[in-house]
């Protein structure tokens, strides 16, 4: 189990009821942001505690891993320099009746804050520009010492959320609406050529043209040989969502591969390294992709890429390669 502080002054009551965590990817210059870059670690079965108007309002039980997510509807105008797409954590939350303000207790918990990704100033302020970050256990106890029982009951529970849902897939619902409405996007667009709008729309399946240019760069799964294609995908690396409509039809932005691979490699359970080695996700089990004929030895190279490939490669690993780190971040605060 690990703990986390997320700092939601402008979104609270939304992802509360909403049962939800929320970020953009990238800071409005594209940069990369730690406090976003944290909603990848977060794993099922991880306690987050709340801070919402100087107080801690409720704790979270994280319930499944992360993934990807237009910016829900239900924030309006809030955060109007955020990008459309971000991370989405799903998260059980109780709000609390004992609110306790750290400020008011900066004094014991000053020594356990540390200084690099701290969600508080040493004055016991949130800090703007944090989101989420990893708190320390030993500050996470003093923060259930000061709650008191509500907090207790909710870590109590939280093991057995870990347990039961630590290989539960994430709901598909997001991202089955976000690709009906750009599909719907292409459908109304006056600019597109019937014939475009139809390969772009086949694309999205793995059909039409997308498939025949893919199989001019591509002429067997990687992983299994098979080289039959009615027994192949055509599958984007940068998911048809994420991608231009040059992008959805690029030969180099596919993979043709069986269908058990095909659905490991869409869900972000395996990935490429340029030179062709496979990575296994932390999160997939390992039982289930050998019985799919998929060797989890770490040794597994599927050939070199070609550069227009490694492009598209690098936004899987960063954007659908599910993550679940456990790296020392709360221990270097």
């Amino acid at each position: 189990m690990r703990y986390w502080w997320v700092n939601q002054n402008q979104t609270f009551r939304h992802e509360i009821d909403g049962g939800y965590l929320w970020s953009p990817k990238r800071k409005a210059g594209g940069s990369r942001n730690p406090f976003y870059e944290f909603m990848r670690e977060v794993a099922p079965g991880d306690v987050v505690f709340s801070f919402c108007d100087t107080r801690i309002a409720a704790i979270g039980i994280v319930s499944g891993y992360c993934r990807e997510s237009p910016k829900p509807t239900e924030f309006g105008n809030t955060g109007t320099n955020w990008s459309q797409i971000g991370w989405k954590v799903d998260v059980r939350w109780r709000q609390l009746k004992n609110l306790v303000r750290p400020k008011d207790h900066v004094g014991r918990l000053q020594s356990e804050l540390g200084v690099l990704y701290a969600p508080l100033t040493r004055d016991g302020n949130g800090k703007q520009a944090v989101y989420l970050t990893s708190v320390r256990p030993s500050l996470a106890s003093l923060l259930f010492a000061l709650i008191g029982a509500e907090a207790h009951q909710v870590a109590e529970a939280a093991g057995e959320v870990g347990a039961a849902e630590r290989l539960t897939p994430a709901p598909e619902k997001d991202l089955e609406e976000w690709e009906h409405r750009v599909e719907v996007e292409i459908t109304q667009d006056t600019r597109i050529t019937d014939t475009d709008r139809q390969a772009l729309i086949l694309a999205r399946r793995g059909q039409g043209l997308f498939r025949a240019k893919v199989r001019q760069v591509e002429r067997a799964c990687r992983i299994t040989k098979v080289e039959r294609l009615e027994h192949l995908v055509a599958s984007h690396m940068q998911p048809w969502r994420d991608s231009t409509h040059e992008q959805r039809l690029d030969g180099e932005n596919g993979l043709l591969l069986t269908p058990s691979v095909d659905h490991l490699f869409d869900k972000g359970f395996i990935s490429f390294e340029d030179a062709g080695r496979l990575i296994v996700s932390p999160v997939a089990d390992h039982a289930s992709l050998e019985r799919m004929g998929v060797s989890c030895s770490g040794s597994v190279n599927v050939g070199v890429f070609s550069e227009g490939q490694r492009k598209y490669l690098e936004f899987h690993r960063e954007n659908v390669l599910r993550m679940a780190k456990l790296s020392a971040h709360a221990d270097a605060h």
